[in-house]
């Protein structure tokens, strides 16, 4: 058959994580709680955010928006995830597996630019702290955002694009827990080269960008902390920035593994697992991240917490 839009299949089937019904009950429990706290800790922070005048700031406006996008792209996989749990054989149709995958592809690469964003952020803080005011002014601020959700829906765009132009006319059962675009590629009898080269393009293309900007803000933080004469200023500086270390490390750290590692005959399955740290937990993890290790953002949440114990 050539490629072309025609396709034979109606419905994608998603084989998930197991199959053994112990273990899908524990996952289902598992991952229903890390669920509810994923949609709690983000939402608690963009309430935090909206709701503290000390936290009106473009740093804050940044982890906002983050916030925004892990609960997207957590929501875009974890509900297929746990019904996969309840059910013998779980089913999504066609129009809904590329919407699952445009998704996905959203928000996760949103992330990788308010991650760069948020990198940029820091480096014009510590390294030109008067021009501050001046570099991320309302406008840069709602420039880089509006970069971040562009670049998101362009990215998006490519992958779904080379997966309309793919038929489907033989096995249905995706290896996966979600529609991830390499798992539907190896059902498809008509991809290409084209189809194979273009999303990898795209997408590393992104996250070099990314990882750049990242590395260059951090490089220039390292030597603006190093000439700094007080230890406590070296301290107070390099502390503005641990949480976002720690993101950026959790989040491009799984990717590169899935990315970068060599492929091996049990890479599939490996993949599977790795995929669940950075949709599912990564997203729970990035609110308790900047709630823990942010002194302001605890600040402003003991003010929020004191001002509702007055007024009850």
């Amino acid at each position: 058959m050539g490629p072309g839009n025609y396709t034979t299949v109606t419905e994608f089937i998603i084989l998930g994580l197991t199959e053994d019904a112990t273990m899908c009950v524990i996952l289902f429990v598992v991952f229903l709680g890390i669920y509810v706290v994923t949609l709690m800790g983000n939402v608690s922070i963009i309430m935090l955010i909206r709701s503290s005048p000390q936290l009106h700031t473009p740093m804050y406006l940044f982890l906002c928006h983050l916030a925004f996008v892990d609960i997207g792209y957590s929501s875009s996989v974890t509900p297929v995830m746990l019904m996969g749990f309840l059910r013998e054989e779980t089913s999504i149709c066609v129009a809904g597996c590329v919407a699952q995958l445009c998704s996905v592809v959203t928000f996760g690469t949103s992330e990788c630019f308010l991650l760069a964003a948020m990198a940029y952020d820091r480096y014009v803080a510590i390294c030109s702290p008067l021009l501050y005011s001046t570099h991320m002014a309302c406008r840069i601020c709602i420039l880089l955002l509006g970069i971040s959700y562009l670049g998101g829906f362009v990215n998006a765009w490519t992958f779904t694009g080379c997966l309309l132009s793919l038929s489907f006319c033989g096995p249905n059962k995706v290896n996966h827990f979600f529609c991830d675009y390499s798992p539907l590629l190896k059902l498809s009898c008509s991809h290409d080269f084209t189809s194979e080269i273009t999303p990898a393009i795209s997408s590393g293309s992104i996250i070099v960008v990314t990882v750049l900007i990242i590395v260059l803000s951090y490089v220039y933080i390292l030597f603006s902390i190093l000439k700094m004469s007080s230890t406590e200023g070296r301290h107070k500086a390099f502390s503005t920035c641990t949480s976002h270390l720690t993101a950026v490390t959790l989040f491009y750290g799984t990717i590169t593994f899935i990315y970068v590692m060599p492929k091996s005959s049990d890479s599939l399955d490996r993949n599977k697992v790795v995929s669940v740290f950075y949709t599912v937990v990564i997203p729970m993890l990035n609110p308790l991240i900047y709630s823990l290790r942010n002194k302001e953002v605890k600040g402003a949440m003991r003010k929020l917490l004191a001002g509702t114990h007055w007024w009850f």
